[in-house]
Order: structure tokens, then sequence, then C-alpha cells
């Protein structure tokens, strides 16, 4: 049986390489790098088997080619305003990442339990708001064109499965208003690139095992023709079901809606968090949190016709409560999970 499951292992690591391969340059290994720099700012240093390092150097080392950085209107209590993230994105261009933009539409959190309209839009009408979408949209991305940063993929909202600037556009009840702010959003993409290439748009909800609320959201989206490219899936499998709901949602993802899908945000604890007291589908251990990654990974490269187009962690510099989340031990060394990748890196 020992001689079988390494039998098993190895070939399954080769058609992983071997379905990564094929993507080529077209599969996103991706992390959200939001906190980056204001946590190396505050003065911590990151490692790599104890070696200083900084962090985006660390994860390109590690097989990573992309990131993906939100962007708050105008943030009071988080970093990531648009000169943070511009200064970001510049650092992560350098090294040649490829760069997602996360537009919440929102001065702090935006997500499926409150998508709070920005300070500055409080009071206007649904009309007013539309203007405004389209307005900021076009501004902020000319700001990223002119810095030399133009993303190359860009989420019109943050897990907007409820919709987004509540109450105008919150879901069930106001579709016709939401799906005018989304294309207010995609317009302003388009009138801010000038004659840069076209970022490619994701619509980002957070149903990664859920397939019929899956269906719900996008059948009626797809009904107001909303000119999308990718689908982004949030998938942390303590709310949104095991790594085989994810796989059959993925399949009939790509079967029904014939788009891309990214899982676009991911993690898992490297100590115990989510799974005190009940079973956990992996250890919550730096072993754990390293075969979760690697089996999520080989059920996106899976999805039929070569749909799945990559995986990002949510957050591997994340500080605080949420540190057990990341890549980082409490001494700022790598954990085992960064090593995911490695047979990416350098070509190999």
């Amino acid at each position: 049986m020992e001689g079988r499951g390494t039998h098993f292992a190895m070939l399954a690591a080769l058609l992983a390489a071997m379905a990564c391969s094929a993507y080529g340059q077209d599969y996103a290994i991706g992390a959200d790098v939001s906190f980056l720099a204001q946590a190396e700012h505050q003065g911590v240093t990151f490692k790599d088997n104890g070696t200083p390092m900084p962090g985006l150097q660390i994860l390109k080392n590690h097989g990573y080619g992309w990131i993906r950085l939100r962007l708050f209107h105008t943030p009071t209590t988080l970093p990531n305003s648009l000169e943070y993230t511009i200064a970001l994105a510049k650092g992560a261009k350098k090294l040649g990442f490829k760069f997602l933009l996360d537009y919440h539409y929102a001065d702090d959190w935006a997500d499926p339990g409150k998508q709070p309209i920005p300070k500055a839009w409080q009071g206007k009408s649904h009309k007013e708001l539309v203007q405004a979408v389209f307005e900021y949209t076009r501004d902020t991305i000319a700001a990223f064109r002119d810095a030399g940063v133009l993303p190359d993929m860009v989420q019109i909202g943050n897990e907007i499965t409820n919709g987004m600037l509540w109450p105008d556009g919150k879901l069930p009840d106001n579709w016709d208003n939401f799906a005018q702010l989304v294309y207010a959003g995609i317009n302003g993409v388009d009138a801010g690139r000038g004659n840069g290439p076209r970022p490619k748009i994701m619509i980002h909800i957070d149903r990664g095992g859920d397939l019929k609320g899956t269906k719900w959201f996008l059948d009626k989206l797809n009904s107001y023709d909303v000119p999308y490219d990718i689908i982004g899936q949030s998938y942390y499998p303590w709310w949104h079901g095991s790594l085989n709901d994810l796989r059959q949602n993925l399949q009939f993802m790509a079967a029904e809606f014939h788009k891309d899908i990214i899982v676009v945000e991911a993690a898992y604890n490297w100590r115990p968090g989510n799974y005190i007291n009940k079973l956990a589908p992996f250890p919550e251990s730096p072993e754990g949190q390293r075969t979760f990654l690697d089996e999520l990974n080989r059920v996106v490269m899976e999805t039929p016709g070569g749909r799945g187009k990559g995986v990002f962690w949510w957050e591997p510099m994340v500080q605080g409560e949420l540190t057990i989340r990341g890549f980082f031990d409490e001494h700022y060394n790598t954990l085992p999970v960064v090593t995911v990748f490695d047979r990416f890196a350098h070509g190999k």
C-alpha cells in the first residue's frame, strides 16, 4: 500500500506540473499582499529560511507571478489608499508581477455582510451614484496608467453576491440598480485605460462551494448582458464547503457559463483557529496548511476545458490575529505553504 501511495503521489505531482506547464503564463499563481507595505514600513522583516528578504521577492522566488491589491475610496483606519496602492504596485511590477486590482467601492471593508457607500457619496441619488462609480473608476485607472502600473485585471467590487453600495445596489431587491453600477465600473475601466491594453474584468463572489448560490447570482447577472471575462470565487473551507463541493461548482461553472474561473481568495490556518471544536479537513498545522493549498490548486487545475485559471492566497503577510492564515510564523520566517509552487519557479 505504501508503494502504491508513493506512486500515486508522484503521478499526481507530475500531472499537476504538466497542467501548469500547459497553462503557461495563462495560469495565475497569486497572493493578496495589500498589507505588505504597511507591515514592512512598520519594521517587520520577513525571512525565507532565516534569510531576511523583501516580501515580494520571497513570493517571486517561490513561483508567484500575480499580486492582488485592494483599493478603498477614502480609508481612515486602513492603509489602502490610491497612493499607497500605486506605490506597492510599482514595486511588484519591477519584479515582473502581474496585477489584479480589487475595487471595494467603500472606505473600509466591503463583503457579503456589508457594502457601505463611501462617505463622499452618501446622499447621492442612484443616477448620481452611477456617475460617481464611473468617474472614480475612470480617474483611478488613469492614475495607475500614468504611473506605469495599469492593472492586468480588475475586480468590479469585492464579494458582491449581495450587491454593492447599499442600500442602492443591495440584492436581491435592486438588481436593476446593481447592474447599472457594475456597468459603470466596467465603463470606467475602459475610459481610464486610454490607449493601454484593456484589463480583464472579474466578477467576484463568495460562493466557492455553493453551486446553487453561484447559479442564482450568475444567471441573473448574465441576464443583464454584463461584459466580463473572469468569474472570481472566494473559498474558505470553514465557510464555503468541502473541496469536493468546490470541484463540483467549478465543473458546473465551466460547463454552464463558458468563462474562465479563478479562486481569488483562499486561506487556511497553520495553527488551530477555525476547527478547534470540529473536525478539520486538514490539520491546522504548518504541513496541513501546505497540503490544503496543494490540494486546492489541484482541484482548480482539474477544471474541465482548462477553465480553472488560478489561485490567490488571501494575505500571506497579514498581521494581528489573522497571522495564523499567513505564510510566516511568529518570527516572520516562511512556513512550508510557501513552497507549494516551487516547481513552477525559475522555469522549472
